[in-house]
């Protein structure tokens, strides 16, 4: 078993696809999966904003029209079977201005960066 790190920064289509895909596997596997969610991306994690990402390319598009589970719905996945952790940011937050009671219910309490990568010490750490 390993330790999978996921760092999501960007709130683009393609990129928290890719993110939650590694994070569903990953869990699906048993790795420990921790991801952390900040500046762009911790915003489709706000109760009632948009779940639809904007596509950088025709790939995002793609998505959709070929029936490919959306991303929050594979980052409950990877909470449901192998237990991930989904972090949001507590300095993203502060900035955003939103509480732990704004979030959506999937997510962990929030954290820190610093403390994030002390828990994901020794792990393979992906960045989006």
């Amino acid at each position: 078993m390993s330790h999978i790190g996921i760092i999501c920064v960007s709130g683009t289509h393609e990129k928290l696809q890719m993110a939650a895909m590694i994070a569903s596997v990953g869990a699906a596997v048993g790795d420990e999966v921790s991801v952390f969610f900040s500046m762009n991306a911790l915003e489709y994690f706000v109760k009632g904003h948009s779940t639809q990402a904007l596509a950088e390319g025709k790939f995002g598009a793609l998505l959709d029209k070929k029936g490919v589970p959306p991303f929050k719905q594979l980052f409950q996945q990877a909470a449901d079977l192998g237990d991930a952790k989904l972090l949001p940011c507590s300095m993203a937050m502060d900035l955003l201005e939103i509480t732990e009671d704004d979030l959506d219910p999937e997510l962990d309490a929030p954290t820190g960066l610093t403390k994030f990568l002390s828990d994901v010490e020794g792990a393979q750490i992906l960045t989006f």
